[in-house]
């Protein structure tokens, strides 16, 4: 899977706007000015000329998203690159203030001219869409995992009756929950909320498998054939191994929301 290392040059530490975060391999590698992005070595590689951005868990925090997506507009202004990806690895309501707003903003389309955006399904989606669908079990998990400072983010009562909750929602904000992938793939990299179950055939996981996943995978050493890049389980920062990267900095909890920039065999990291 891994491909020869190539330096990178000075044209590909060009401007990013962002802030210092740790991580847990490798040299700290995230850039505190515009000017000053620097690269470190990605355990995956995608084909020169393709370049993808991932961000981690949002949870209710539109504007960290906002300003991620403002910082990659800069970035492929000042970078072009033949193709690019915005991969969002779900969960973008709960946890903070404005469930509503999030999604709102998910809803107005590319950050950037020509940018593809991919959004996939994250737990916290899951258990609402699930409830639209008449689960009763699925709609008590969300009230109690953020379900009604999520209801209130958009106006409604949180004692509002489930069976009121889709036709009370903006419709386009149902059809962009209906509308979320399960996983997304790119070069030697596969995208999920969650993670894999290992020795598990991609196309045979499940949605649980991607969702909601934590062990065995967390603390797989396995060889998958490819790199997962995965949020759903905080850490203080980036966990970059030989087989995942994990991008769920905190968001919900008020800590960085953050966003790698991987193209050929390197990763950047923004964070806001």
């Amino acid at each position: 899977m891994r491909r020869p290392v190539r330096r990178a040059g000075a044209s590909r530490r060009a401007a990013l706007d962002s802030t210092t975060i740790p991580t847990w391999t490798g040299p700290r590698a995230v850039a505190e000015t515009a000017e000053s992005l620097r690269f470190l070595q990605a355990p995956g590689w995608l084909p020169r000329g393709r370049r993808v951005y991932a961000i981690g868990d949002v949870h209710g925090h539109p504007d960290k998203l906002r300003r991620l997506h403002a910082a990659i507009a800069a970035d492929l202004a000042a970078r072009p690159t033949l193709t690019a990806t915005l991969v969002h690895l779900g969960d973008y309501i709960d946890q903070g203030p404005d469930s509503a707003g999030a999604i709102a903003l998910l809803t107005d389309g590319p950050p950037a001219p020509g940018l593809r955006v991919v959004n996939l399904l994250g737990d916290h989606e899951r258990m609402l869409v699930d409830a639209l669908n008449g689960d009763r079990a699925a709609a008590t998990d969300w009230l109690w995992a953020g379900g009604r400072e999520a209801l209130a983010s958009w106006g409604l009562d949180p004692a509002l009756p489930r069976e009121e909750w889709e036709a009370a929602l903006p419709a386009s904000h149902v059809a962009f929950l209906r509308g979320l992938e399960l996983s997304h793939r790119e070069g030697d990299y596969v995208f999920v909320h969650a993670g894999i179950r290992p020795g598990v055939p991609l196309p045979e996981q499940t949605t649980d498998d991607l969702v909601t996943m934590r062990q065995p995978f967390l603390w797989s050493e396995d060889d998958f054939g490819f790199v997962v890049v995965h949020g759903h389980s905080s850490t203080p920062g980036v966990v970059i191994g030989k087989n995942r990267i994990s991008l769920d900095t905190g968001a919900g909890l008020g800590e960085k929301l953050t966003c790698a920039v991987l193209e050929e065999d390197l990763i950047g990291l923004i964070a806001v």
